[in-house]
């Protein structure tokens, strides 16, 4: 989408601030400035804004061959009006847009040239409409057969659909999740039954089949549970934080990244943890995305100057 970013409240009018937004390619983004080829598929429409998103992905090492332009379909638009200093609303205008019906023949070329290693979806692509729901779970049919890993970031997003619409949809992909990324909230919206501890619904989700289950907690860091190993926590990185819209993209493009490069569980969390912090003390969805070569920057002590 295309994000527009206000200074305070969007009734009173003033400036905003014209960026690129979405879940997917924050995490798509994230990867690629960590030294990943990154792949993304996607519909934008056939307009200024599309070109927008597809050239700022561009500019940023993600490969969009895969992309469509829809011209029958605008690019959708997000608006972010900060309301109090820790609140900020956001507004979405996607329902009708090209990301709400992407093309499941778009995602089968993809595969059919390169099979990925890893297959990240969210629950934010389904809920913009049956389109979107039929080609994401297209996707995890072509992941099965290529036996690519896929991991769900359950993002569950209130104004997109209702907590039902969620569960339902959610709970049939579950026979082809290896990797869940969820808050507490977010995992009962996965299991059937009444919701139990966040330790126990992971339990549940790992007895059921899912490889891996990442619960975020926010400023308290995450846990993560494994069949073999777990529960495993981990603190968030101390930051100055400026802006938290964006985090938990970058927690997950951190965790991804670790995995790729076939570091342990604790491996995998204290990179999540160390991107996140980045987003965290940046403003933006994605800029303050770390390349590889800055991760070890949070470590420095207040006032340093690299020179």
């Amino acid at each position: 989408m295309v994000a527009l970013r206000g200074d305070g409240p969007l009734k009173l009018g003033g400036t905003l601030r014209v960026s690129v937004a979405g879940a997917e390619s924050n995490v798509a983004i994230g990867l690629a400035r960590l030294g990943h080829r990154v792949h993304w598929t996607g519909a934008v429409g056939a307009d200024e804004a599309g070109e927008l998103v597809l050239r700022t992905l561009r500019a940023e090492g993600v490969e969009v061959s895969g992309a469509t332009r829809d011209a029958t379909a605008p690019t959708g638009l997000l608006l972010f009006e900060p309301r109090l200093p820790e609140v900020t609303r956001v507004h979405y205008y996607r329902t009708g847009s090209a990301g709400s019906r992407p093309a499941p023949a778009a995602v089968e070329r993809v595969f059919a040239t390169a099979p990925p290693r890893v297959l990240h979806l969210t629950g934010i692509t389904p809920a913009l409409g049956p389109a979107a729901r039929a080609t994401a779970r297209h996707a995890l049919r072509l992941a099965r057969r290529h036996s690519t890993l896929v991991c769900l970031d359950v993002n569950f997003r209130a104004r997109l659909w209702t907590a039902d619409e969620a569960a339902e949809v959610l709970r049939g992909w579950l026979p082809w999740v290896d990797v869940l990324i969820a808050s507490g909230d977010e995992l009962p919206l996965c299991l059937p039954g009444p919701a139990g501890e966040p330790g126990e619904d992971a339990a549940r989700l790992l007895a059921l089949g899912v490889r891996e289950v990442v619960l975020t907690h926010g400023a308290d860091g995450a846990t993560a549970f494994t069949g073999a190993d777990g529960p495993h926590h981990q603190p968030a990185v101390p930051v100055r934080a400026v802006d938290p819209v964006g985090a938990g993209d970058a927690f997950v493009a951190g965790y991804l990244s670790a995995l790729l490069d076939g570091a342990d569980l604790a491996g995998r969390l204290a990179r999540a943890a160390t991107t996140g912090a980045f987003a965290a003390a940046s403003r933006g969805d994605w800029e303050g995305a770390p390349t590889r070569a800055e991760l070890s920057l949070l470590g420095a002590p207040p006032g340093t100057v690299v020179r």
